[in-house]
C-alpha cells in the first residue's frame, strides 16, 4: 500500500484549520455582546491568530504557498493602548513550514509595532520584522474588528510582509489572518 504523504498534509492542514476556527467561534459565542462603558487607559489586551500566506513575489518570481510548499503561521502578541486611537503591539509568530513532507518550524518573526485606531473597529498597525532565519523589513496590517463582545473580539488582518536579507531577493507576500483578541 503506497501513501500519498501530500494529500495526508493536506487532509492535516484543513482538520488543523477546522479546529483553530472552531475554538474561536467557541469564545465568541461564549463572550457576551459589548454594553456601553467608559475604556480606561492605558490598557492591555492580547490576541492569538493565524495566518495563511497567499503568495509571495520578488523580482524572479511569484510563488503561490498552495504550490508544494504550505506555510502557516501562528500571531500571538499583546497589546499597550495608550487611547482609543493609539497603542504599541509585541507580536511572536512561529512559522510551520511543510515541504517534501516534512514539517518543522521554519523561523519565529519577532514584530512589534505601533497601532493606530479608526472609528468601526478598523485599526492600522506598522510593524518592524526580525525573523530568527536571517529576514528583516516591515509589515504594514489593516485589521478589522469583525464581531465585538465584553470579554473577546474576532478580527480579520491582511497583513503585507516586505522582506529583506539573507542573500534572499526583497519580496512582498499578502495573505490572511483570523483570531480572537481579549
Amino acid at each position: 500500500m503506497q501513501f500519498n504523504y501530500n494529500t495526508i498534509y493536506k487532509i492535516y492542514i484543513k482538520k488543523l484549520l477546522i479546529g483553530l476556527l472552531s475554538q474561536v467561534i467557541a469564545i465568541i459565542i461564549l463572550t457576551e455582546s459589548s454594553s456601553a462603558q467608559t475604556t480606561m487607559y492605558p490598557k492591555t489586551t492580547g490576541y492569538l491568530s493565524f495566518f495563511n500566506p497567499v503568495g509571495t513575489w520578488n523580482k524572479e518570481k511569484f510563488t503561490s504557498n498552495f504550490s508544494g510548499v504550505y506555510t502557516l503561521s501562528f500571531p500571538f502578541g499583546v497589546n499597550l493602548l495608550k487611547s482609543d486611537k493609539f497603542g504599541i503591539s509585541f507580536e511572536i509568530a512561529p512559522a510551520i513550514r511543510t515541504e517534501n513532507n516534512v514539517s518543522k518550524v521554519s523561523s519565529v518573526n519577532f514584530h512589534p509595532g505601533a497601532m493606530f485606531c479608526f472609528k468601526h473597529g478598523f485599526t492600522f498597525i506598522g510593524r518592524m520584522a526580525f525573523e530568527t532565519n536571517g529576514r528583516f523589513g516591515v509589515t504594514p496590517v489593516f485589521n478589522k474588528v469583525l464581531i465585538k463582545g465584553k470579554d473577546a473580539s474576532f478580527f480579520a488582518s491582511v497583513p503585507f510582509p516586505v522582506r529583506f536579507g539573507n542573500n534572499i531577493p526583497s519580496s512582498i507576500t499578502t495573505g490572511l489572518q483570523f483570531g480572537v483578541s481579549f
